[in-house]
């Protein structure tokens, strides 16, 4: 017995020679998905930045990041809560809805799990139109066929505000469509619809697409003192306007006034401290090579990714902010 008992010893030990340690936890692959949004608009390829800057260093965190294209704000935020998905890119303004337990949140309640961890670029709520259509100013889509946005959406949540705001019924006093946002350009070339919104960063290849077609379109603004008091209410919008250089064959001319919210990177509560923070520093200190990455994020500042963040700061973010004195 003695004898058996020192050969299975040795055996043991040479075998440890060639195959080493156990792998360590940072050795270990984790894969943690980010949800966008359409392939058109401007959270996808923000998903696939953060990915692109992470996944580096997968390496010495263990980490890869996936991205996978979604319905949008409110679909990210559900899915997050289910764990279905460790991060999402949600409008600031969906952010505070779901943190307070307000508007497709309001059977499920507050979303007490849900985390912010920063917030990216500008989004600006985008009217366009037909030329022929005419519909010049926001009030004129009144009677008019015009998308506003799948259910669930971010853009049909701002659309129908800024309608509330200036005392229009999307229910009765137009044809409201509910097309997601990879059809409308479409839709708009085809003659399908008068109008659509669309909250988004710009440059956007979804607008240049309507823009680019046989039927001339143009930009309407969003503005008015009812716009001014749907602002001055809620701290997740801001006015803003969409820059017309990047849209030149738009029968606009000049930059066009509307109002924006921020699209914010949440998380879940349930997600690992060492993965928000793995994520959280790579993007804050290759910031530089992250405003690169698209046109959207040349007025990225990190003070600014700080602002428009409703929901509590994960832990694994406030970490990395406290280290680099962002925050006390």
């Amino acid at each position: 017995m003695k004898k058996t008992i020192i050969v299975c010893a040795s055996v043991l030990f040479l075998l440890s020679l060639f195959i080493g340690p156990a792998p360590s936890k940072a050795a270990r692959t984790r894969f943690v998905t980010i949800g966008t949004g359409g392939i058109t608009g401007v959270y996808y390829p923000t998903g696939g930045a953060v990915g692109k800057i992470v996944n580096k260093k997968r390496k010495q965190y263990g980490l890869r990041v996936t991205v996978e294209s979604t319905g949008g704000s409110v679909f990210n935020v559900n899915a997050i809560m289910a764990g279905d998905l460790e991060f999402g890119i949600v409008q600031s303004d969906r952010q505070y809805q779901a943190w307070k337990g307000l508007k497709d949140w309001k059977d499920k309640g507050p979303q007490k799990d849900l985390r912010a961890v920063c917030s990216f670029h500008p989004e600006t709520v985008v009217l366009m139109a037909g030329s022929d259509t005419g519909i010049k100013s926001f009030m004129d889509i009144k009677g008019k066929h015009v998308n506003i946005g799948n259910p669930g959406s971010g853009q049909r949540g701002n659309s129908t505000d800024a309608m509330k705001a200036c005392g229009i019924d999307w229910e009765k006093d137009m044809r409201a469509e509910g097309l997601v946002a990879d059809e409308q350009a479409k839709a708009l070339q085809d003659g399908r619809i008068d109008a659509f919104f669309y909250t988004v960063g710009n440059p956007n290849g979804s607008i240049k697409e309507a823009t680019s077609g046989k039927r001339k379109v143009q930009f309407v603004p969003i503005e008015g003192s009812c716009i001014d008091q749907l602002v001055n209410k809620w701290p997740f919008y801001a006015k803003a306007y969409i820059p017309i250089k990047f849209y030149p064959m738009a029968k606009n001319k000049k930059d066009v006034n509307t109002f924006a919210v921020k699209a914010t990177f949440c998380t879940s509560a349930k997600v690992s401290d060492d993965i928000v923070y793995a994520v959280t520093k790579e993007v804050f200190d290759n910031l530089e090579s992250f405003k690169k990455l698209h046109p959207a994020y040349e007025v990225l500042t990190k003070e600014k990714m700080l602002e428009a963040l409703s929901a509590p700061i994960h832990p694994g973010a406030m970490k990395y902010y406290k280290e680099v004195g962002l925050m006390k």
